[in-house]
């Protein structure tokens, strides 16, 4: 699938919500709905992303939805990792001095798990590993916890959505009641998400941008969700994605990332945000709960 040139450039698509009207709390509308609390690549702040560890420690707080990467390794495996190389997240510039730079797509799943990836957040985590997406399909639903599953840099890796969907179904998460409640995938790639979309109509998708308003019924075709950085949204900007309805008939969401102060997080929920991708989980549902529960002290004060 193919998207305008303008909507195909990830780097212009996050820069042009910089054209709607700039935000301020005035324009905001106290919602008293809760935003979906997401971990970012798990409760990151307190553990290592992306690994087992901050799954746990999502599940420790109480978080129900986690967010992760996948990418593919030299002998075809699923990894779950963020960054396209693994020099910052892991130790294997010591390991393997010799195999700069360093690409993920140049090792073998087997020559990863040889790599420390806690170390470099915490002598805490000295030994957490690059889990497989099987692994962390397996610890999420141990918490019974709910996946919003990123195709990290699908352009480098031909297939990810079908394999990563035939992952997906060998342990249990296409059946319908994950289908229906548990789990989103979301890209960068407007392709990407096309494809996904090809392949399982059923699942629920995200775009990671912010299109142009123009451009929305576009994506409605192949998305339920618009998911911009928080830099660049505005509330006019939510109430033109609400005004949508996305590929399986329901209203257009907006989940935005990366929240991670209170304030921040109670004037996003005050534009109507559906979902907040965070690596504080605690700090953004605690500050949007306070938010609710202002939002209905006020209006009981004032129907009295």
């Amino acid at each position: 699938m193919r998207i305008r040139p303008l909507a195909a450039t990830v780097g212009t698509l996050l820069g042009v919500s910089t054209l709607f009207f700039p935000a301020t709390a005035a324009q905001a509308v106290d919602h008293p709905h809760r935003p979906v609390v997401v971990a970012h690549r798990g409760a990151s702040a307190y553990a290592p992303e992306n690994t087992l560890a901050a799954v746990d420690k999502a599940d420790d707080l109480g978080i129900t939805w986690v967010e992760n990467d996948v990418q593919r390794t030299k002998d075809g495996e699923l990894a779950v990792i963020h960054d396209t190389d693994l020099k910052r997240t892991t130790n294997v510039e010591q390991v393997f001095p010799d195999r700069a730079p360093w690409k993920v797509a140049d090792f073998t799943m087997a020559e990863i798990k040889r790599l420390d990836a806690g170390s470099w957040f915490s002598p805490a985590y000295a030994g957490e590993r690059v889990p497989t997406l099987e692994e962390y399909l397996g610890r999420v639903s141990d918490h019974r916890q709910k996946l919003l599953l990123e195709l990290k840099a699908p352009e480098l890796y031909p297939g990810l959505e079908r394999q990563t969907l035939r992952e997906l179904r060998r342990e249990g998460w296409l059946d319908r009641s994950h289908v229906r409640r548990k789990l989103i995938v979301q890209s960068f790639s407007a392709d990407s998400v096309g494809t996904v979309h090809k392949l399982r109509p059923d699942i629920k998708t995200g775009f990671l941008g912010a299109p142009e308003v123009a451009d929305l019924q576009t994506y409605a075709g192949f998305v339920d969700q618009i998911n911009p950085s928080h830099r660049t949204l505005t509330p006019e900007y939510v109430a033109a994605v609400h005004k949508l309805r996305g590929a399986h008939g329901r209203r257009l969401e907006v989940f935005t990332w990366t929240v991670n102060d209170g304030p921040r997080a109670a004037l996003l929920k005050s534009y109507g945000v559906d979902g907040i991708i965070t690596n504080t989980p605690d700090v953004v549902r605690d500050a949007t709960a306070r938010s609710t529960s202002d939002h209905s002290a006020v209006a009981g004060a004032s129907a009295s």
